[in-house]
Formats: structure tokens, C-alpha cells, sequence
């Protein structure tokens, strides 16, 4: 199978175990086995597939760790093993793949602080690691951030950011760190809560204002009604007036 470059395996309901081993012949550069239910651990002689580019995993019941192993993989550009059960650390050795441009290990148990050497891979454009149980201060700074085209640390309840270093205008899902780098829940932001304050205010003046209306419309909706029946009322006693003395006349006249 040394000609074999792309292997797509996904959403067949495969189950069992990534091999522990695999052939040295292989010179495979795509490899996608995702969404099935592929459990167990991942090898660390999936390094062995040194021309790996993609590397598609998300989706399975996979556990453990990343191997060390895996900064051998020097060609990684996409490397996914999103919702999944893997745990541990990310591996210093991911630092050395060069070339790594997607990075996602997001809806996993993933625990640590997260690297600071992160922020020095070039390369990088797609990092997702929400929804872990990292913890401690988040490491990158607001340049590192906005040059991502996506990231996301969202829903790791025990990680917060450096407001010095990040700006709080980002949106980034976690808690401001407190003086001793644990998480804290926001301050409010005065003049927010000022325009807040100020749009409470005039949505409760408007709010008023539209019940005033809306009372004022139901009270002369509630006395237009009251205003017709007795009209109706005169009218129709006017009439039978009108017939009773038309009656009274005709037995007059004869």
C-alpha cells in the first residue's frame, strides 16, 4: 500500500481500536477516521506516518493522552481530535511540529495550563481548546489572539485571563483573573452599566409610557362600549316610546 496517500473512514460507525502498529511502508499524508467510535488510546507509533498532513480523529470515544511522540510528525498542518474523552496535558513536543496550522483538541477532558509556546508557532491560524478543564492564567496576549482566525478557550470554568495583557473587549468565554491567577467573575463596567443604566431607563420610560398608552387605549376602549350600549338604550326607548304613543293615538282616533 506504499502508493495509498488518503484514507476517509468517517461517519461509518467503525468501531474498535487505532492499530498499534502501522506498516513502514506507508506514506500517507490525509487520514480521516472521524465521527465513529473508534475508542481506546491513541498509539504513539501513529508518528510513524512521518508524511501525515491531516490527521482526523473528532468525534470517536477516544482516551488518554497525546503522545510525546507526536512532535515527529513534522509535516502536521490539521491536527483534530475534538469530542473525544482524552485527558492530560498538550505535549511540549507539539511545539516542535513547524508547519501546524489547525489545531482542535476542544470537548475533551484536557487539563494543565495551557502553553505559552503556543503563542510562537507562526503558523498557527485555528486553535480551539474550549470546553477542557485547563486552568490557571491564559498565557497569550491580545496581538497572539487577533491574529487567529479562530480561537476559542470557552467553557474551562477554571481558566482566566490577565485583564493587563488581554483586552476585556475580547469576548473569550472565561473568567478575568483575580491578583492570585485564580478566576473571578467580571466587574461590571461602569460606563456599561451608565448606558445600561440609561437604556434601563428609557426602556422603563418607554415601557410607561406604553402602559400609560396601552391603559389609556384599554380605558377608552372600556368606556366606547359603555358609550354605545347607552346610546342603543335611548335609541330603543325612544322607539317603543314612539310606538306606544302611536298605538295610544290610533285608539283615540277611532
Amino acid at each position: 500500500m506504499k502508493f495509498l496517500r488518503s484514507v476517509t473512514i468517517s461517519n461509518a460507525n467503525l468501531t474498535g481500536r487505532l492499530p498499534k502498529r502501522w506498516g513502514p511502508n506507508l506514506n500517507l499524508t490525509h487520514l480521516d477516521f472521524s465521527h465513529n467510535n473508534i475508542k481506546g488510546t491513541l498509539p504513539g507509533s501513529i508518528s510513524l506516518l512521518s508524511d501525515l498532513e491531516l490527521l482526523n480523529l473528532s468525534s470517536n470515544a477516544l482516551s488518554g493522552v497525546i503522545p510525546d511522540s507526536f512532535g515527529e510528525l513534522l509535516m502536521l498542518k490539521n491536527l483534530s481530535l475534538s469530542s473525544n474523552s482524552m485527558s492530560g496535558p498538550i505535549p511540549d513536543s507539539i511545539s516542535e511540529i513547524p508547519g501546524l496550522v489547525h489545531l482542535d483538541l476542544s470537548s475533551n477532558q484536557f487539563n494543565g495550563t495551557l502553553p505559552k509556546f503556543l503563542e510562537k508557532m507562526k503558523s498557527l491560524k485555528y486553535l480551539n481548546l474550549g470546553n477542557n478543564n485547563f486552568n490557571g492564567v491564559m498565557p497569550f496576549n491580545t496581538s497572539f489572539i487577533k491574529r487567529l482566525v479562530l480561537f476559542n478557550v470557552g467553557g474551562n470554568t477554571d481558566l482566566c485571563y490577565n485583564h493587563s495583557i488581554v483586552s476585556s473587549k475580547l469576548k473569550l468565554g472565561i473568567a478575568r483573573c483575580d491578583k492570585d491567577g485564580l478566576p473571578v467573575s467580571s466587574p461590571p463596567d461602569p460606563s456599561s452599566d451608565s448606558s445600561y443604566d440609561d437604556d434601563s431607563s428609557d426602556d422603563s420610560s418607554d415601557d410607561d409610557d406604553d402602559g400609560s398608552s396601552s391603559s389609556s387605549r384599554k380605558s377608552d376602549h372600556h368606556h366606547g362600549p359603555s358609550r354605545i350600549v347607552l346610546g342603543v338604550a335611548i335609541g330603543l326607548s325612544a322607539i317603543a316610546f314612539l310606538i306606544v304613543f302611536l298605538v295610544l293615538l290610533s285608539k283615540c282616533c277611532k
